[in-house]
């Protein structure tokens, strides 16, 4: 993956891009009601909810909004697992979705620049 670049694969539902700390870490948001979504307003996109890579040992926290990266503030281990709570609590309560049917390729749509 390149830096600042969103690479996003509709038929299989996910997105992916280097963590923006610049720790070099690839992150993968699965795209799906209950996880992230991302919209294209023709110019730049946007993913929501906030990418928190608690996972990861930067543990970095931010948005991007509008291609841009807007920073967000660091959680608490406690936060963070009330985070992972609520978001186990979505995925179990969430619809199952079909399997992609048809084949598809990683694509880079959009670069978001750093702000």
């Amino acid at each position: 993956m390149d830096t600042g670049v969103l690479y996003v694969s509709v038929p299989y539902r996910t997105c992916g891009h280097l963590c923006c700390c610049g720790c070099g870490q690839e992150v993968v948001t699965p795209l799906s009601p209950a996880q992230w979504s991302f919209t294209y307003d023709g110019e730049s996109v946007s993913l929501a909810p906030s990418i928190g890579n608690w996972s990861l040992p930067c543990q970095s926290h931010y948005w991007i909004r509008n291609g841009h990266v807007r920073w967000s503030r660091r959680y608490s281990p406690v936060e963070i697992d009330q985070n992972r709570d609520r978001d186990r609590r979505l995925l179990t309560q969430g619809p199952e979705t079909p399997e992609p049917t048809q084949p598809s390729r990683l694509r880079r749509l959009l670069q978001f620049w750093r702000s």
